[in-house]
């Protein structure tokens, strides 16, 4: 199949083109023509997939047919709503690529940043919103946002929403649309929450699911390295100076293990960028910039903080803290070996993270290919490490290195 078949317009159809689109990726083949349709869906499928066309480009062409009215009298008509700022931000971008050859206006506003300019835009006349959650209510609550005339809502990352606590938040957005919306959800996972929000919100939706387990064993070579816990970050400096070539994404489960692995890199004369909670916008949007235009090579992040991020050409994946949903262990490796390149993940796994493992290989089913030649092993019948809190006075001495930076909430 080929986009054409899709029904695109051909605007939309030269924009496609320039971006080097070949043929729809499994959940563009199933979900554009479902939301052109006008029907309600509910799709679950992994970052990498090519989920943000799959929702926008049907949204650009109802948009485009039901085109009114000069550009000054634009309304809000498509609302798309995101957890993350960074993630706000790159879907906004998808939106001005495919409807370049369109008059349609697109904007973003997020929290975190001034205001003023978001709200100059906004007074323009737009008609495709993305919007993080909290920052959308404000600007609503101040009368700058009108989401009357709102045709299509699309929830992105709705697992990763619920997480993050904004249940209300949507609720709240969605009842403020048109009850006659056409409402879309996408999410990674699909959990009971989630099939709550999209039982109370959607109507008669139809479901389009797209199992990742097959994408990433099918396109990443997965390594596992068994280590004690105590020895991970001298494994992490030896695969770094002996194996591991090119960029480097490294997953880490706390904002903690993230500032303690960044400083012992930084000792080592590696340059690296970090990614979590504590950093200010400012701080996320340059590391992130630096490390896709190839001046740092390592990169550090915790799940919440990289989730949605689109990251060309990753070379590798390395889970230092495997993650204790096996669902979790898919999303990171797909975000390497993607768009028919080959990619690496590598997995450290301690005593205390057998059962996690455990459960990641019954999702892939299928066992990851254990190291042998490894200078840290783990030894056979290992406990889980014990270590001893320390007291206050040694916990009070000490600064992360987020903490230089200015804190403020990032979502």
């Amino acid at each position: 199949m080929n986009f054409k078949e899709l029904k695109l317009n051909k605007p939309l159809l030269r924009a496609v083109a320039e971006k080097h689109y070949n043929v729809p990726t499994p959940v563009q083949e199933k979900a554009i023509p479902l939301i052109l349709e006008g029907k309600d869906v509910i799709v679950s499928a992994q970052t990498g997939t090519g989920k943000t066309a799959a929702y926008a480009l049907p949204t650009l062409q109802l948009l485009f047919n039901n085109q009114e009215g000069a550009k000054k009298g634009k309304k809000i008509k498509a609302l798309i709503v995101s957890p993350t700022r960074e993630l706000a931000v790159q879907i906004q971008e998808s939106f001005k690529d495919y409807g370049k050859y369109s008059d349609l206006v697109s904007t973003v506003v997020y929290g975190g940043t001034a205001m003023e300019p978001q709200i100059a835009e906004l007074k323009k006349g737009v008609d495709i919103l993305v919007a993080t959650p909290g920052r959308l209510l404000d600007l609503h609550k101040q009368g700058l946002v009108n989401l009357d005339y709102v045709r299509t809502l699309v929830l992105d990352e709705a697992d990763l929403m619920l997480d993050m606590g904004f249940i209300d938040d949507v609720n709240k957005i969605e009842r403020l649309c048109p009850s006659g919306k056409q409402t879309l959800l996408f999410s990674a996972t699909i959990p009971y929450k989630v099939v709550q929000l999209a039982n109370s919100i959607l109507k008669d939706p139809t479901e389009v699911a797209i199992t990742p387990t097959s994408l990433a064993a099918a396109r990443v070579h997965q390594l596992l390295y068994y280590t004690p816990k105590s020895k991970k970050i001298e494994l992490c400096l030896h695969l770094l100076e002996n194996t591991i070539k090119g960029n480097i994404l490294i997953f880490r489960r706390t904002k903690f293990g993230v500032d303690k692995l960044e400083q012992r890199l930084l000792d080592n004369n590696y340059k690296v960028e970090t990614l979590h909670g504590d950093m200010s916008q400012i701080d996320r949007q340059e590391a992130l910039k630096r490390f896709k235009n190839k001046e740092v090579n390592i990169f550090i992040a915790t799940d919440v903080a990289a989730r949605g991020i689109d990251i060309d050409h990753l070379d590798n994946v390395l889970n230092f803290d495997l993650p204790n949903i096996p669902e979790t262990y898919v999303h990171r490796i797909g975000r390497t070996g993607r768009a028919g390149q080959s990619g690496t993940s590598y997995s450290f796994c301690s005593a205390e993270e057998k059962e996690y493992l455990i459960s990641i290989q019954k999702l892939m089913q299928k066992h990851i290919d254990v190291v042998e030649d490894n200078p840290f092993p783990l030894a056979p019948n290992a406990k889980p490490e014990v270590h001893k809190r320390k007291g206050s006075k040694h916990r009070k001495g000490r600064k992360s290195i987020a903490s230089k930076k200015k804190k403020k909430r990032w979502y």
